[in-house]
Order: structure tokens, then sequence, then C-alpha cells
């Protein structure tokens, strides 16, 4: 620790090689970047610590004591460890293996907390809360925060699309740093967009993995949350955050000015009444997939005439008795809708066109134990020991880690293979983090279908793709037809760069690059960093992802509105 900081402090001859191993990382998270990025083998290391030397105030402190791990093919020593620059705080952690008979870095991960004189408003730096006396302008909390929440006399800084707990939880964390942040959501209720799915939707995560910012579940919440108790629980946070939400609002216009660096946005509410607010920073919060559902161009749509729907329109609490129905696609929601139509009547084709990783919920979380489980370390210990893992660092792990899983369910994957269901590994073995990274999907976490479709009572219908629609059902690509009353397409969402498409318009779409999928350094393209555009964020993950990651995308915000960095688009120097 003391070598790289004193690398990091002044230019050294020689000090990289003599600190990390020839294939390491550094993953740094803003703490020296102001940005996400990975550097992998010494020569990208060199230029990564050569160009960030001379950090002003820096030291750096070892957290506790180091702890000797047995895993993989080789033990290592870890350690956390906290630094501060004269801008920032962070934390880190350490990972040195021996070989050759040397102890060096094989991993090393820095992850910028807050910004030196610009602290949270939370635990020490909390609001006091009383306000008394006879001066009128003295409101009491619940005056102000009305007139806060309808930003009456001011303008939010900040305006995010969507009320999901990706934009929920970035607005509590803008709103700790004192960030005014608006929320717009164009359903009726915060937590629609759970309560309008499919009845059966259950998080296929386990709790201590998708706690909130700030405000984790309660003790006797379930292992995994039913998608009407999320929907309330989002309802809940929203309210005891306090954070200033505008439902049945939508984004009806908008225009960025470069010069002043301010949108121009028109929102219209459900009442008819518009409203033109100019933020700084505009932040789609749609999802990974986004909001536009990929309905593929089906000949002889027109001429159906059963019940077709994509999965985002699954109608709530049909009977479906008697009723043929295929369901296109077969990743989670395409296995969750199956079992639904199952549990209501229907009998059951999963139309499958391509192989898809399966894995059981009890071995999905083998990778989380003793990280993110009931004995588990604190979630914001577990959410650095989790990213201090570069994405794209030690593959064979995740290619074992995926093979000691499927081995745990290698019944049920037998079972499903005799059934004619296509298994797959995930990307290069490696399940459903790769797909996920790259994909945003891809595979599905087992909550009850496998065990009906290896029974025979959802059946598959395998490696073949729809030719056309007829009157009565669906003709195959390998020659064969199936008749259906109900065709559910579970064949997923564009994406958020199309959702910018259709909000904002082509041209700003256009300055964005991609968003999603891993960049050359490893790192997740567009989300929670710079997207291409000035003023424009995309945020986005599972509940674990969006809470630790939207913590930087909230201090890059603060950074831009404290005048600490400039908000324009930077070409990224080659490491």
């Amino acid at each position: 620790m003391s070598g790289f900081e004193l690398a990091l402090s002044r230019a050294e001859d020689g000090a990289v090689r003599s600190l990390f191993h020839d294939d390491a990382w550094w993953r740094d998270l803003l703490g020296f970047t102001w940005d996400l990025r990975t550097a992998h083998g010494l020569k990208q290391l060199d230029s990564a610590v050569s160009e960030r030397a001379g950090q002003s105030g820096l030291s750096m402190a070892m957290i506790g004591n180091a702890s000797l791990v047995d895993a993989g093919t080789e033990h290592w020593i870890q350690a956390m460890f906290t630094f501060t620059t004269d801008l920032a705080h962070g934390r880190g952690v350490l990972r040195l293996v021996r070989r050759d008979d040397v102890w060096k870095a094989w991993t090393v991960m820095t992850a910028m907390d807050g910004l030196v004189g610009h602290e949270e408003l939370t635990g020490t730096n909390r609001p006091h809360g009383g306000a008394h006396g006879t001066d009128r302008s003295q409101r009491n909390w619940a005056e102000s925060r009305k007139l806060k929440s309808e930003f009456t006399a001011s303008e939010p800084a900040v305006v995010i699309v969507g009320a999901g707990h990706g934009g929920l939880g970035l607005a509590a964390r803008l709103g700790c740093l004192g960030i005014d942040t608006l929320v717009i959501d164009r359903n009726p209720r915060i937590g629609d967009s759970w309560r309008n799915r499919y009845d059966s939707l259950v998080l296929h995560d386990p709790v201590w993995y998708d706690h909130l910012p700030y405000l984790p579940f309660p003790s006797s919440w379930p292992v995994y949350s039913p998608k009407d108790k999320l929907a309330d629980w989002l309802e809940s946070y929203a309210a005891t955050m306090e954070l200033n939400v505008w439902t049945g609002t939508e984004l009806r216009a908008s225009d960025y000015d470069a010069a002043s660096g301010q949108w121009s946005v028109t929102l219209e509410r459900t009442d008819g009444t518009t409203r033109v607010v100019r933020p700084h920073h505009l932040v789609l919060a749609t999802g990974v997939s986004g909001t536009e559902p990929n309905i593929p161009e089906i000949a002889g749509a027109d001429t159906y005439a059963g019940m077709l729907c994509h999965s985002h329109g699954f109608p709530h609490g049909h009977d479906f008795s008697g009723r043929r129905a295929v369901v296109v696609g077969s990743c989670n929601s395409g296995h969750d809708i199956a079992q639904e139509l199952y549990e209501r009547g229907a009998d059951v084709t999963m139309l499958q066109r391509s192989p898809t990783y399966v894995v059981s919920v009890a071995s999905a979380a083998v990778p989380m134990t003793g990280v993110y489980d009931e004995s588990g370390p604190p979630t914001d210990v577990a959410d650095l020991l989790g990213a201090s893992f570069p994405f794209t660092a030690a593959p064979e792990m995740h290619r074992a880690t995926t093979a000691a899983m499927a081995e745990l369910d290698s019944d049920i994957i037998a079972a499903l293979e005799k059934s004619g269901f296509m298994w797959s590994s995930g990307i290069d073995g490696t399940g459903a983090l790769g797909l996920f990274l790259h994909k945003g999907g891809g595979y599905y976490i087992n909550v009850g279908t496998s065990e009906l479709i290896a029974a025979g009572e959802i059946k598959i219908k395998s490696g073949t793709e729809i030719e056309t629609f007829t009157k009565s059902g669906l003709e195959l690509s390998d020659g064969s037809a199936l008749a259906a009353d109900v065709v559910v397409l579970a064949t997923g969402y564009r994406g958020m760069l199309d959702t910018a498409r259709r909000l904002l318009g082509p041209d700003v779409a256009d300055r964005c690059g991609p968003v999603w999928g891993l960049d050359d350094e490893g790192e997740l393209r567009g989300v929670w960093r710079q997207s291409g555009h000035d003023g424009l964020w995309f945020m986005g993950g599972n509940l674990a992802m969006a809470r630790f990651y939207g913590k930087f995308l909230a201090l890059q915000i603060k950074a831009i509105e404290e005048g600490l960095v400039g908000d324009a688009s930077r070409a990224r120097p080659a490491l």
C-alpha cells in the first residue's frame, strides 16, 4: 500500500513492475479518473499510474487486518483500505497473490465514496428538522416539503425519467448530496411498473442482494420479493426519503442549450396541464432494456384470429382454461408467463428459438455465499467486494463456478434436455453473469417452470422459428405447425437508447454511444457515466447494481454542479 501511494504521488520508473504481477488489474470507480475505468496488464497499468501520478494530498490506510482467502486455483491475501485526496475520499480492495515466491498485486479497486467539503447530508450531517418562531416565512416541514416538491419557486437541477428502483435510488443519492431532483413517471402510482406485470412475478434474487440505498428491507421481508410487495415498498421508499416524484407525468418535448448547459423539458400531466422545467441534467432511468417492446415482424400476424400480445401487455387475471397457448421466448419472462398460463388452465407450449442458460434459485445463490447472505458483511462492504473483481477478470473462476452450479443442478438439466429443451452454459461458459453484462438478459433462474417442462406439463418446441401466422396458429421454419388460441411474444425490449430516441429524438440519441454491453476495458458502456451527450445520463441495472453504481452517477453530477469537473464529453486517454 505504501508503494502504491508513493507511485501515485510521484512517477518512478519500475514502480508498477515492483507492485503488480504481469496480468494484474486496477479498476477505478471515479477515485482517480472521473470515470469507470479498468487497466489490465503492466503496459496499461504503467500508463494509468503515470497519468495519475502527482495526486495532491494523497494518503492511504488499511482497514483492519488482511485475510488469506482460499479460492480458485491460488490463494490470495485480501485487504480493504481507505484513500483521500484533496478532492475526494473513498475505499478500495487489494488482492495479492504469490508467484515465483513473490507477493504482488493481482487486483486493485479504488472507488470514490464522497467529495471533500460536499459530504452527504446523512449521519452527523443530517438536517436539524426544527423550525419555530413567529416569522411565517419559517414554514413547517410539511409546508416546505410541498413547495419544494412542486418546484414553483425553483428549478430542479436534475430531472429523472422513471420512478422504478433505479430512478428512486438515484434521486435519494442526489437528495442526500443536496441536489434538487425531480422524478417523473407516466404511471398513476409509484410502483405501477411492477404492479402492472404478470401476477406471479417474483424477484429471482434474494432480499439481501436487493436493498435500496439508505433504507434496507426489514428483517421480516421474504427472501424473494413478490412484485406487488416490491411496488408498495418503492412507494413507501419515495415517501420516507422525501423524493420529489410527479406521477401521471410524461416528457413531451425537450431541447438542450449547449451554451448554458441547460435543458428545456416540457412535461404533460394527466390533467392535461403542461409545465416547462429547465434542469442541467436529464437522466433516463427506464431500465436496462428500455421501454420499447421488441416485437418481431412476422408474416400473417394480421390474419391470426387468436389473442396475440407482447409480454409487456400480458393481461391480468384472465382464465385460460382449455385454451392452447404458445409462449415465444425462453428466458425469465418467457418461463414465468408459461408457468402463469399453465396455472390458469392453459395447454402451454414454449417455443425456444436458441439455447438458454437455466440455473436453480439455490444454485444461483452459491456465488453470493459469504458476501450477500443472512450472515454476510454489511451491504456496502459486500458491494465493494463484489465490484473489486473487474467484470472480465478471472473468467476461469466464473466458468468454474458455473460448472459447479450445473453439477448441483445436473438432475433437472438432464431432465430438461430429455424433454427437448436446449440448455446452454452461457457465453464462454460464464452463465448468467456474462449474459447479463453483454445482453442484459438471456437466461432463466428457475422458480418452478423447469420442473413443469421436465414433467411434460409445459411442452417444448425448440430450435425453430415462426415462419408465418395462420388464422388458427403458427407455421414453423421446420415445416411443423402449432395450433394456438393465445400467443405471447416474450421477446424482450429494444434497449435504453431506443427509449432515448423516442423521447428525445434521433439527434440526441445519435450523439450517445452504445448503452450496455462491455467496452474495450471491460466496463459497461454508456450507463452511470458520460453518455456522449452533455447533460444526458442513463441509469440502469438490477437492484444491486443500481444501488452501488448509482452513487457514482450522483457524485459525477454533484461534481459538475460544484464546478469540480467539466460536463463536456471527453475523449478517454489511451491506456
